[in-house]
């Protein structure tokens, strides 16, 4: 209960700022977009039940050697070969909802994310609009972690910030 209301007031609040930002002329013409979006994201985390994590909150984490295992989302020769956050593992995961998993491909996501249902774990893809994180952590909930955060920011934010990268 208490993470829904959290994530209530995060998803009102994030509504209220582009609602202001948009009637400052700040968006221009794309508010119907933007609010779209904010809606999308809120209903993926709550129907996901995973919690959220900032850029700058992971940053700080990954600098504090938080153990943590941190999921890349993306597809290994396009993206995650090219550049991931230093200490990522990478599984893909695909962009629609992944409302059923293979019983080899669940076995896979296990063993990548191992024993430890209490471990911290972050899931990530490439952008905001990007669902693959999102299967990422609603399926690293459905099989039991519990402290599971999705980077929304993905490694676009992470690059802007200009964080170190890694590359295989």
């Amino acid at each position: 209960m208490k993470r829904f209301s959290l994530i209530t007031i995060l998803a009102l609040t994030a509504i209220l700022a582009l609602g202001s930002l948009a009637s400052a002329g700040i968006f221009g013409d794309k508010e119907l977009e933007n609010e779209k979006l904010v809606v999308t994201f809120y209903n993926e985390v709550k129907r996901g039940g995973y919690d959220v994590v900032d850029t700058a909150t992971l940053k700080g984490w990954v600098d504090a050697k938080k153990p943590m295992i941190i999921v890349d989302t993306m597809p290994y020769e396009a993206s995650y070969k090219k550049n991931h956050i230093p200490g990522a593992v990478q599984f893909l995961f695909p962009i629609p909802d992944v409302t059923e998993m293979k019983p080899e491909d669940k076995a896979k996501y296990a063993k990548l994310l191992g024993d430890n249902k209490d471990a911290v774990i972050v899931v990530y893809c490439g952008f905001p609009k990007c669902t693959r994180s999102h299967n990422g952590a609603m399926w690293a909930k459905k099989m039991g972690y519990k402290n599971v955060y999705r980077y929304p920011g993905g490694i676009k934010a992470w690059m802007e910030k200009d964080y170190p990268i890694a590359s295989k």
